[in-house]
């Protein structure tokens, strides 16, 4: 039996975001305008009063305060098996520190398979809560982030104030 999807938008620092729920579990933070940003399918529902949309909601508001470093959140992703790994170990990553597509490929169980990590990492379907925005190129530069490398960067500052005044040094 198929859920009820529902979904909401949500302000934030860096632009709107469509937060969407499979029940009661979220499986969708998008930034407008990013890219894969799913298309609203007619039967899903609007629905900012769901439980799981406002804590979402909440919980995101809390991160960009800098009170909250990390989420307790019920997470229903859709992906493939390699694409759930990969988002997996993504979400091993802590607050303020960063890691290489190589490494996050050797994580989620690829060795040497930094390119389909990397593309794994491009279609993660919870931004921010799932944080996508700490894999780096090898060199430590910013490759690469769905929602614009500009909010890459904006994210990461949130999270390491210095990491901003390094990058303009640099």
């Amino acid at each position: 039996m198929n859920q009820l999807i529902r979904y909401c938008s949500a302000p934030s620092p860096l632009g709107n975001i469509l937060l969407v729920a499979n029940g009661d579990a979220l499986c969708g933070v998008y930034f407008d305008g990013q890219k894969y940003l799913p298309a609203i399918d007619p039967a899903w529902q609007e629905d900012s009063g769901s439980a799981i949309l406002r804590t979402a909601h909440n919980q995101l508001d809390q991160y960009f305060a800098g009170s909250r470093k990390r989420f307790e959140l019920p997470l229903a992703p859709n992906g493939t098996s390699f694409q759930r790994a990969v988002w997996n170990a993504i979400a091993q990553v802590p607050w303020g520190e960063t890691l290489t597509y190589a490494e996050l490929a050797s994580r989620a169980g690829r060795p040497g398979s930094a390119r389909a990590a990397g593309a794994a990492t491009g279609r993660n379907p919870l931004s921010i809560i799932v944080p996508c925005h700490r894999i780096v190129g090898s060199d430590g530069s910013l490759t690469g982030y769905a929602g614009g490398l500009d909010r890459k960067q904006k994210l990461l500052a949130l999270e390491r104030p210095l990491f901003e005044l390094s990058r303009r040094a640099a």
